[in-house]
């Protein structure tokens, strides 16, 4: 029987709007000041680690946050769109509050986990969960007995998070999953395991970015 792969699934850094809570989605925002520092911070956090492989979804502050661990670990970085944010459509751009007040049906619908609804247009939360849960799977399945990191985004966190807990879609989230955090599962022949969860103590005091 195979060893189980050692999976970290990784946060990027902190962007500008992830900072003013604006939706991001597909759109290709970059790190912003305080990302760059998380994305280092976590690198040397995870540079002795014994990871054997690097992969990133290829939006670029995944990537960013990748080449920083690769810069690291001496590894390159494999981008795959599969592991890419979840599509929002028009609420891409969007606080949640401007998504109440533009189209109050389809925050309602968001806000309930409907897992057939594709809010604004975008992704259906059901096709969201199989795309990222497929893509972690085929990656894990690649490295049995070795440690992989999966750099990714909010929302593949807490795909995997249900995943690997067994919890319904629609189930409210309660678990944080902060930018820059490390997050640690186990990947065998019963799926996905949780290690453990969102952790930031590589952060230290500043974790909010450097003083």
């Amino acid at each position: 029987m195979d060893e189980p792969t050692r999976v970290f699934v990784l946060r990027h850094g902190q962007t500008a709007w992830n900072a003013s809570r604006r939706i991001q989605g597909h759109v290709d925002e970059p790190l912003d000041d305080t990302g760059r520092w998380q994305a280092q911070r976590l690198a040397q956090a995870l540079a002795g680690e014994g990871i054997a492989a690097i992969y990133s979804s290829d939006l670029q502050r995944a990537h960013a946050t990748a080449l920083a661990l690769a810069a690291a670990t001496g590894l390159p970085v494999v981008t795959r769109a599969d592991l890419r944010e979840r599509a929002f459509g028009r609420f891409e751009g969007a606080t949640p509050a401007e998504i109440e007040q533009r189209w109050p049906e389809d925050a309602a619908r968001w806000r309930r986990r409907e897992p057939d609804h594709g809010p604004g247009g975008g992704e259906a939360l059901t096709d969201f969960y199989a795309r990222s849960v497929a893509a972690a799977t085929v990656l894990a399945a690649r490295h049995p007995g070795q440690a992989i990191a999966l750099v990714a985004h909010g929302g593949v966190l807490d795909c995997l998070y249900r995943a690997a807990l067994r919890l319904e879609l629609a189930a409210p989230r309660t678990w944080q999953m902060d930018n820059a955090s490390i997050n640690r599962l186990l990947y065998g022949g019963q799926g996905f395991s949780v290690v453990g969860w969102n952790d930031s103590t590589h952060l230290g005091m500043a974790r909010g970015g450097p003083s």
